[in-house]
């Protein structure tokens, strides 16, 4: 696939992101296309399986970009991140050029440091050229790696270059399409958020939440869609649970619902298949029964008010 041009304005963003099946407001496209205008890394913060993951994928599909992703998380560091060197590679180097009687350890270093036995991880493949254009480089749950690799990502992002002793500065002749992510569970430091435009992405309305059912599960009846986005917005907005379902468990949802032939929300089917819609056994335990039973009923009067009043 071929590269595609930025946006040239908003309405554009927001074409580009529903033509990828993304459902997103206005605020987000506005922030996404100054990001992609100005060149700077966008930050997006929200809940768990609100889609700001997809984000990024939706970008390097529309754009024809590359997509090169760095899954963060505890004890991450620079040689699985940016890069390590070929250590077996350099001894057989190291083996051969003294069987050979070279004796010039200098020049040896110098090769065996070069870049032909340079392993690029995501972020120096990320800084690399490419045919198809910079390339769409997602810092995945930032907040589950440490604060010392946090603070290395800062030349990263500052400069789009990075320092390798033996070899010098990686720098990028094109800064890459950045996308950070975090699901909030520790503060990211300001210095970090400074060289970023912010947008926390947030659960979407019922209307929005319906609108992406109905893309992403289209075969699902549309009374089911539209009573189960009811039932999940309930969820969000009355019950005190442990983890809310994001996005991503509602169209999982949808997904088990219809698979299961069914076309409306039923108590008993509810019940027993709230462990694809919640992920703790307190929140099922909360949910599981009458409380389900009554807000499958509180729903449907409110939708016959609603129709009794058009």
């Amino acid at each position: 696939m071929t590269s595609q041009p930025l946006p040239a304005s908003i309405n554009d963003t927001q074409k580009l992101l529903d033509s990828q099946g993304y459902v997103g407001d206005r605020a987000l496209a506005t922030v996404l296309h100054l990001a992609l205008r100005m060149n700077r890394p966008l930050f997006l913060e929200g809940e768990a399986g609100v889609g700001k993951t997809e984000i990024a994928k939706v970008l390097s599909s529309a754009l024809g970009r590359d997509l090169i992703r760095l899954q963060c998380y505890e004890g991450l560091d620079v040689s699985t991140a940016v890069y390590e060197w070929n250590y077996a590679a350099q001894m057989v180097e190291i083996r051969v050029s003294e069987a050979a009687g070279d004796a010039d350890h200098e020049a040896l270093s110098k090769d065996v440091f070069s870049e032909r036995f340079l392993i690029r991880r995501p972020v120096l493949q990320a800084l690399q050229p490419s045919l198809k254009g910079p390339p769409v480089f997602l810092i995945d749950e930032l907040d589950r790696a440490d604060e010392a690799f946090e603070a290395f990502l800062l030349e990263v992002l500052a400069d789009n270059q990075v320092t390798i002793p033996e070899l010098g500065v990686v720098h990028a002749e094109a800064p890459p399409i950045v996308i950070i992510t975090t699901n909030r569970t520790r503060e990211i430091h300001d210095a970090l958020k400074r060289r970023c435009l912010y947008h926390w992405v947030d659960y979407p309305d019922a209307e929005r939440e319906l609108e992406i059912v109905r893309r992403k599960v289209p075969g699902a009846a549309e009374r089911l869609s539209r009573e189960l986005v009811a039932f999940v917005q309930k969820l969000r907005s009355e019950e005190d649970l442990f983890k809310q379902p994001g996005v991503a468990e509602t169209l999982d949802w949808a997904t088990a619902l219809t698979e299961l032939n069914e076309i409306a929300l039923d108590p008993d089917m509810v019940s027993d298949t709230l462990g694809v819609l919640l992920k703790y056994q307190d929140d099922i335990d909360r949910v599981r029964g009458s409380t389900a039973r009554r807000m499958i009923d509180e729903l449907r009067a409110e939708f016959d008010r609603e129709a009794a009043a058009d």
